[in-house]
């Protein structure tokens, strides 16, 4: 942004935001200040905060998360990386240790000039069965209006299982503790307990980073899909990522 490059970390127990000198780009790597973020894992020496992290192999999604729309003019576009990856490494964080290994990665990117007005994303690899899952649904501005636009991706079993609107998804229900989507044969069903309001982080608002959003780090949340009638899975897990902007009018009366 304009105002300078930046870190931003988020914990279960809070956000921090860490300003930095200056930032590069190089192919799918990223360094900022004495930071690298890399498809190999990524390098941390902040103030605080010190450590390396290593990605096992990454797995993309077979198509571009956007499909059709990437081609459209759009104030956000949003991409996947790697639904689940292992990892390895520690991080040393205010004296304490933290250990990877073993763990699960998930990596994503957003590119444009500002997030959308109104928007819920989750995303969880952290479940008794192997699998994936994240879910984006934001209002698009496009033309005289807009709509509400959905993205969805679970890695189950080996086998993808995608919900988007360019694919002709029915959103049943969206609000902050659910997620209902129907497409074709297939029924998703997902239920969110958030642990707190979310922690700050910093997000972009036409083009600056002036904007505020709240993400949860560890949002508890129960997942269940079926197809034709059949259900595939019903998991549970206490670790999933989340963000919630409700629209303007919903949001003035949350404040009041």
């Amino acid at each position: 942004a304009e105002s300078g490059a930046f870190v931003q970390m988020l914990t279960p127990e809070g956000s921090r935001q860490f300003m930095l000198p200056e930032l590069s780009i190089k192919g799918d790597s990223v360094r900022a200040g004495d930071c690298l973020f890399s498809p190999d894992g990524c390098r941390v020496d902040l103030p605080g905060v010190r450590g390396e992290i290593v990605y096992g192999k990454l797995t993309p999604l077979r198509r571009d998360i956007m499909g059709p729309f990437r081609y459209l003019p759009m104030e956000c576009r949003h991409g996947v990386v790697s639904m689940a990856h292992t990892l390895s490494g520690s991080l040393m964080v205010d004296g304490v240790r933290h250990c990877f290994d073993g763990g699960m990665g998930y990596v994503e990117k957003d590119s444009g000039t500002s997030f959308p007005s109104a928007y819920q994303w989750l995303q969880c690899n952290d479940f008794p069965q192997p699998c994936a899952l994240m879910a984006a649904l934001a209002r698009i501005p496009l033309g005289k209006g807009g709509f509400t636009g959905c993205i969805c991706s679970i890695l189950y079993r080996g086998r993808e299982y995608r919900f988007a609107t360019y694919g002709g998804v029915r959103i049943l229900k969206a609000d902050a503790e659910q997620i209902r989507l129907a497409q074709g044969k297939r029924l998703l069903a997902v239920e969110i307990c958030p642990t707190h309001g979310g922690h700050p982080l910093y997000a972009p608002c036409r083009g600056r980073m002036t904007g505020v959003i709240r993400e949860s780090a560890n949002a508890a949340i129960r997942v269940r899909l079926w197809e034709n009638g059949r259900q595939l899975f019903d998991l549970h897990s206490p670790h999933a990522a989340y963000e919630y902007v409700p629209p303007a009018a919903q949001q003035a009366n949350l404040n009041r």
